[in-house]
This record gives C-alpha cells, sequence and structure tokens, in this order.
C-alpha cells in the first residue's frame, strides 16, 4: 500500500470528541494515519491545547481562531450574498492564509471535513486548477436535505412560517452550493446510503463512497456501571442541546410522550443529557420526571444506567453517532424512522420504531415491564455494532478512493 501525505480540514480541533463531527473527525484521523502521513488544519478555540492523541497521530498540526459573526453580518450574508449562511460559518482571511503556508501541492490529498470547509475546496479548485491536490470533500449530512426536511416542518406551523422561509431560501442556496463543491471533488464521501443517495440526485455524475459513522466499541460496551446512580426506571436521550433536531425531538418527547409514560410510571424519570440546552427547552423542566443535566464530564454512567434510550427524531438526517453508541452499550432502544435512518437495523430485532406519540410511549413502557426484551434488543444491537459500526472495519473503505484519485492525477 502506497503511503500518501494528507492534508485534513476540520471546522473545530476534534477533541474532546463530546458531539458527532468531533467523534467522526478525530476516528477518521487516527485510522488513516495509521496508513497514511497525516496533518492537520483546523478551527480551534484560541487557548485550546493540543491533546496527545492528536499529535501522536498527526504530523503537523495548525490551528486558526474560530471566526466571530454578528447578527448584523449574518442578515448582511442573507441579503447580498447567494451562499447558504453554512457558507459564511467559518470564512476566514487567517485560514485561508495558514492553508497557502501549508503549500497544499505537496499534499496527495486534502480531505475537506464538511460542508462549513467547502469554501476551502473550492478555492484550491480555483486557485491551482489541474495542479491542485486530489480533494476528497467527505460530506456530513446531504445538507440541503435536512434544510428541505426544516422547511417542510416549520411550513405546517403558521408560527412558524418566518422560520420557515430562512429554511426555504438555505435549502435553494444549499442545492446550488452542494453541488459545486461535490463536482469540483476528486472523490465524495457520505455517511450513509440515503446521503449518498440523495448527492447523486444532485449530481448524478457523482457516486459518493459510503464510509458510514462509527463507534468506539472498547468504549461503549455491554454493563457499563450506574455509577451516579440514576433514579429507576431511567429514560436517558444524550445529544447537544442547542442542536436544533435535539430541541425539537425533546420538546415533542416531552410534550407528547412523555406525559402518557409519567402517567402509568410516576416513578420513571428522563434524563436529557447534553450541553448547552437551548432556552426553549427551559419549559420541560416543569414537567414531572424531566431533568436536563446540561454538560456532564463523563457520558458513560447515564448508558450505564439508562434502562431505556430513546431517539425521537423529527427534523435532520445523517447516521446519528448517539444511535451507535447507545447500541454499542447494549441498551434497548426506542427511536424514529427518521432516528435510526442510515443504520442497517431491522424494527424489533435491534429496535422497537414507531413515529407516533402512543405507541412509542407503549413501547417504553413494555420495555419498563420486561428486562428480557430489554435484553434482547441490547444484545442484538451490539452485534450490529461490532460487525458493521466499529471504526476499524470503517475507515479502510477510504483506501480505494484514496488510490484511485491519487493515480488518476
Amino acid at each position: 500500500m502506497t503511503r500518501r501525505r494528507i492534508l485534513f480540514l476540520t471546522p473545530q480541533l476534534p477533541f474532546p470528541p463530546e458531539q458527532g463531527t468531533a467523534l467522526r473527525n478525530l476516528n477518521l484521523l487516527c485510522e488513516v494515519a495509521k496508513r497514511h502521513e497525516v496533518s492537520l488544519l483546523s478551527f480551534a478555540e484560541e487557548d485550546a491545547a493540543l491533546p496527545e492523541v492528536l499529535t501522536s497521530c498527526c504530523e503537523q498540526i495548525r490551528t486558526v481562531p474560530i471566526p466571530k459573526r454578528t447578527y448584523r453580518q449574518r442578515l448582511h450574508a442573507l441579503w447580498r450574498s447567494p451562499l447558504p449562511d453554512m457558507a459564511h460559518r467559518l470564512e476566514s482571511m487567517a485560514f485561508a492564509t495558514e492553508l497557502e503556508a501549508l503549500e497544499p501541492r505537496g499534499f496527495d490529498i486534502v480531505q475537506i471535513e464538511g460542508i462549513e470547509l467547502a469554501r476551502y475546496g473550492l478555492l484550491l479548485r480555483e486557485r491551482y486548477g489541474c495542479e491542485a491536490p486530489a480533494l476528497v470533500f467527505d460530506d456530513h449530512n446531504a445538507e440541503y436535505v435536512l434544510q428541505r426536511r426544516a422547511f417542510e416542518t416549520d411550513i405546517r406551523r403558521p408560527r412558524r412560517w418566518h422560520v420557515a422561509a430562512y429554511s426555504f431560501v438555505q435549502w435553494q442556496r444549499l442545492r446550488r452550493f452542494e453541488r459545486a463543491m461535490c463536482l469540483a471533488a476528486d472523490g465524495v464521501v457520505a455517511a450513509s446510503e440515503a446521503d449518498a443517495a440523495a448527492l447523486h440526485a444532485l449530481c448524478p455524475s457523482i457516486d459518493p463512497l459510503v464510509v458510514p459513522n462509527g463507534v468506539d466499541v472498547l468504549r461503549y460496551h455491554p454493563d457499563l456501571p450506574d455509577t451516579l446512580p440514576l433514579a429507576h426506571p431511567a429514560v436517558v436521550f444524550t445529544g447537544k442541546m442547542d442542536y436544533r433536531p435535539n430541541v425539537d425531538a425533546m420538546l415533542w418527547f416531552g410534550r407528547a410522550i412523555w406525559p402518557r409514560i409519567h402517567a402509568e410510571r410516576p416513578d420513571a424519570t428522563l434524563y436529557i443529557v447534553g450541553k448547552s440546552p437551548h432556552p426553549r427547552l427551559e419549559t420541560l423542566r416543569e414537567i414531572p420526571g424531566i431533568e436536563l443535566t446540561g454538560y456532564v464530564p463523563d457520558i458513560l454512567p447515564y448508558f450505564g444506567g439508562a434502562d431505556v434510550y430513546v431517539v425521537p427524531m423529527r427534523i435532520g438526517g445523517g447516521t446519528r453517532l448517539k444511535i451507535l453508541e447507545a447500541m454499542s452499550a447494549g441498551l434497548a432502544l426506542v427511536t424514529t424512522t427518521l432516528g435510526i435512518e442510515g443504520i442497517q437495523a431491522v424494527a424489533d430485532e435491534h429496535a422497537l420504531i414507531t413515529d407516533e406519540p402512543a405507541a412509542f410511549a407503549a413501547a417504553v413502557l413494555e420495555l419498563f415491564d420486561s428486562e428480557k426484551r430489554r435484553r434482547s434488543l441490547g444484545t442484538a444491537a451490539r452485534e450490529l455494532a461490532l460487525n458493521e459500526y466499529d471504526w476499524r472495519r470503517i475507515v479502510p473503505r477510504l483506501e480505494p478512493m484514496y488510490a484511485r484519485i491519487t493515480q488518476a492525477r
């Protein structure tokens, strides 16, 4: 196998691995570095220290402060720019200068992690043309699809029409921008078959490689201890709680589903675990049996104490790392169809899947009452995680693409 020089561009320092983007980027970096010479250019907080896990796998690491955008700047871009908001989010002359200083033509491949950095891939293609290094665009989500779904959700509610209008504009702009980046790249990576199909529909000339999100099966394992301990029966949801799909999921669950559960089992507790709870979630604190934890230094005790793990997602897309973590930990899952999208799970074998509030509540109550059923679902989910979603199995799928796009140059 040819050892190649690969430069990763990431929207945030991939450590600590506490949310989806950082988790994916950290594991990609560490696994690719086992076979190639890897460097990293990333946005980071100004006082961020470089952890040993990154310095040990990267030949060089350079960071640039995350740019600050005012509300006025966002409004100006909305009215004056044809680009989507995500294209402006990490607009930085300092990052472009640092990228140039790294002499990108000295790399075999530049791998762009996510659409927020797509502008720098387009910049390389525009500046160097056919002399640019091979470009890999890892599109973590088919972003235009997410904005379309957000529009379709909000347009049904008159009080959200102003938000729907914004989503409509972003959906149209993302279609053009995402397509331009896919066409500029030598290789496109998608995180699920559904995302790959969406990107192919956007650009019929491309055939995205599916490299799904994975999980650290050694960290997330069955029989994690309930060290807190939690109040039982315990229902757990984890995620960054200012992320719009997570906010929507918990508002829906807390208002439409949890009261049905709590009426039958007043001793049950719902733990909403994740940093930066959005102000809209504050109303949930008034509902009996719901706890919002905010940031926690270690999420594993919540996996160790959960009786049921829920993923009641209604908007968003992509393969959800929270599902894979729960599966790897052998937890009994109840999820919506969208929540488990992109994962090769079979309903009633690996998880209980429903989109109706009454059925969702009934599924949770069923699992409360049957330890045997919880164990059966958890065991099957763990096996699926081991066989299909171990990062050590997933990342080598990039190798044929790396070989193809570098040999073609």
